[in-house]
């Protein structure tokens, strides 16, 4: 079912939205849903790039008669100083607009960076004159604004680079896995240095001579004798 998540939303079935996976047979829709709703468009070449490299970060909304009616287009900047993910593109048909979509789409892109590729933050751009989508990244999705880059888009108009921090890196199996090899790893250098030890000290005592590392009270009270006679040499 590639995690479909159905939205009952009232006022009609043309609202019976499915948000689920997109699979390469939507590439073709969500295409043409970006040519209708966006002046940013791709080759069909950059969609299946995104499909082969992360599938699990596009998302479609499906309606009751199996339209595309919004998507999501994602990925990871996996090669950064900090693992994170972008959302590439994000659009929803006119006629499906106002109803939760966009939001729903965003978060089962964000999850998925999160929970799949342990994304610290994810990153976005959008043109400073969009203040629908401004109004929906900041207030609904939490986005703060990183900086701004001029003319960043083809008609020279600047965008909002912004960021949403996710709260924590989930433990992945790997993750949780790496970490006990870790501790026992730590467990076996502290018995292997206490083993070390006894065996020093067991060998010290064979001899009778003082481990290494430990002062013998011998050596202190010759050290204090020869410092005693050098002082009353000093005074005669």
């Amino acid at each position: 079912d590639h995690n479909a998540e159905y939205m009952g939303i009232s006022s009609g079935s043309r609202n019976m939205v499915c948000i689920r996976q997109a699979t390469v047979d939507d590439l073709l829709a969500m295409q043409n849903c970006n040519l209708s709703c966006l002046p940013e468009n791709y080759q069909m070449k950059y969609y299946f790039y995104h499909m082969l490299s992360w599938p699990q970060l596009l998302f479609v909304a499906e309606d009751y008669n199996k339209k595309i009616v919004g998507y999501v287009l994602a990925k990871m900047e996996e090669d950064a100083a900090e693992v994170h993910g972008h959302i590439t593109s994000l659009a929803v048909l006119r006629s499906h607009r106002k109803l939760g979509i966009a939001t729903k789409l965003m978060t089962a892109a964000q999850r998925a960076m999160e929970e799949t590729f342990s994304a610290e933050y994810v990153s976005l751009h959008v043109r400073k004159s969009n203040r629908a989508a401004f109004t929906l990244y900041t207030e609904t999705l939490g986005y703060q604004i990183h900086e701004i880059e001029e003319k960043y888009y083809a008609d020279s108009e600047d965008a909002y680079d912004m960021r949403k921090m996710f709260k924590s890196k989930p433990k992945t199996a790997k993750t949780e896995g790496a970490n006990k090899n870790k501790e026992k790893e730590k467990e076996k250098e502290a018995d292997e240095a206490d083993s070390a030890d006894k065996t020093e000290a067991q060998t010290a005592e064979t001899k009778g001579t003082a481990p290494a590392g430990s002062v013998p009270q011998a050596v202190g009270g010759t050290q204090r004798q020869t410092s005693s006679k050098k002082g009353r040499k000093g005074r005669g």
